[in-house]
């Protein structure tokens, strides 16, 4: 664990440099950066995105660039565990909300970029109402084609001049990493790739119970919300990760690296 963003370690987990700490840790550091932040973007991984990088070089170099990289899914967490590293799983809708619970005289501002224009709508009334705390300075649904690169720039040029300290992308992996890769250095705050937080924050989707959260099955959840356009990801990437588990952890019983 020998890199570091704000003073989190970080322990590399098949490829990844993931983040080694707390939520609660987490949002200090970050906090407490102030300036430091601009131009900086985090990234939230499940077993999708850590096998998408894996396959895909720079995809990989997208999540390798970002300050932290966070272990969104429980198995994760789990795994670096076994490894004797205490890592704690962080999961992009979770850590939103205990950012936008902060007292006000450390919760900064907010702007949210991904979505329909009726789940933004439906987010805002609901973060108004729980996190009164919280200063959101902008929303906007961009287009779900493929944006030039103009349309990008100008789009965090909007996010600039709303002042905001940090700025929410929910556009989908790996789009929303692409997104923020190639932009973040342009922004004034630092960027988060959320997936799919707005929508469970607006209520328009609901999220797995806290049971199957902590038993690693938020995915199988989701499966069955939406069978058809996430089976063969989970299927596909799911199978990938559980071949590469025995392996690592063989070669990290080995190498001399496991913490105690």
């Amino acid at each position: 664990m020998k890199e570091k963003c704000f003073g989190i370690k970080k322990a590399k987990l098949l490829g990844l440099p993931v983040a080694v700490c707390s939520p609660e840790k987490a949002v200090e550091r970050i906090v407490s950066a102030g300036e430091e932040r601009g131009g900086k973007y985090v990234t939230f991984c499940n077993v999708h995105t850590l096998i998408t990088a894996r396959r895909d070089p720079e995809y990989k170099e997208v999540q390798r660039s970002a300050c932290l990289v966070m272990p969104d899914g429980k198995p994760l967490s789990w795994l670096l565990r076994k490894r004797g590293i205490p890592a704690e799983q962080i999961a992009g809708p979770d850590f939103m909300e205990r950012m936008l619970s902060l007292p006000e005289d450390m919760n900064g501002s907010h702007y949210f970029y991904g979505s329909t224009v009726e789940t933004l709508k439906d987010l805002g009334n609901s973060l108004e109402e729980r996190y009164p705390n919280a200063r959101i300075v902008g929303m906007e649904s961009p287009s779900f084609g493929e944006m030039t690169e103009e349309e990008e720039r100008e789009a965090v040029e909007r996010m600039n001049a709303s002042g905001a300290d940090y700025i929410w992308v929910a556009l989908g992996a790996p789009k929303q990493e692409r997104f923020m890769y190639r932009n973040a250095k342009y922004a004034k705050g630092m960027m988060f790739g959320v997936g799919a937080a707005f929508d469970f924050h607006s209520g328009h989707v609901r999220r797995a119970p806290k049971k199957m959260r902590n038993m690693g099955l938020e995915w199988l959840y989701r499966l069955m919300q939406d069978p058809r356009r996430l089976w063969k990801r989970y299927l596909v990437t799911n199978t990938r990760f559980l071949l590469l588990v025995p392996g690592y952890l063989f070669r990290s019983r080995f190498s001399g690296r496991k913490k105690k």
